[in-house]
């Protein structure tokens, strides 16, 4: 088996960057976020994910600091949102890079469902959404301690909200709610395939 090695320190030699290729698929972080006057935003971010529970607690992190990384520092709250294939073309039409003090909500002609524990609403078309207190936004460091420009928010979810057609026996129905995910380079995404079941060892 032959293997294709570089050092990112030195370049990858290729078309493109390969790591978001090779790690993926990525759920989306289709965030949802108030500005202090009461302006709604929602952003999809490519780097998301769960990183505990319980609590649960998912992140995502933005190149740069963008409107909705401001709005949540300001008012400590955001919502996430699962992003399926039926609304993938609403989800595209978020990330518009447009003024802060447009609502992507209108933008994109979706539905702001109001939250329950937070002031944030989510994306009533969802089958899914959490809401989230912020725990801590973190500006991210290379190896020689160099702020490399990206920014990582975590936030405990404290509300769950799930469109009740996609519970099944009481468990949540991910392949009928068809969630849409980053697959590699700039315009590829991916839908979720066949599922299989494997139980861990208990010895």
């Amino acid at each position: 088996m032959s293997h294709y090695f570089y050092d990112p320190a030195a370049g990858h030699g290729l078309p493109h960057d390969p790591i978001k290729a090779i790690v993926a698929p990525r759920l989306i972080g289709w965030i949802s976020s108030r500005d202090s006057e009461g302006t709604l935003n929602l952003a999809p971010y490519s780097f998301f994910g769960l990183f505990a529970a319980p609590p649960a607690i998912i992140g995502f992190c933005s190149e740069g600091r963008k409107d909705s990384m401001a709005n949540i520092e300001a008012t400590g709250e955001f919502v996430w949102n699962l992003a399926t294939r039926p609304l993938a073309e609403q989800m595209n039409r978020s990330s518009a890079p447009v003024a802060s003090h447009v609502d992507e909500f209108q933008l994109a002609g979706l539905t702001p469902a109001p939250g329950r524990n937070v002031a944030v609403p989510h994306v009533g078309e969802s089958p899914a959404a959490l809401e989230c207190k912020l725990l801590q936004i973190m500006e991210l460091h290379d190896l020689d301690g160099k702020p490399v420009g990206n920014y990582l928010a975590l936030g405990q979810v404290v509300g769950v909200h799930i469109d009740e057609q996609y519970l099944k026996d009481g468990l949540f129905d991910t392949h009928a709610a068809q969630p849409i995910m980053r697959a590699g380079y700039r315009a590829d995404y991916a839908e979720i395939g066949a599922m299989f079941q494997m139980f861990r060892p208990t010895a």
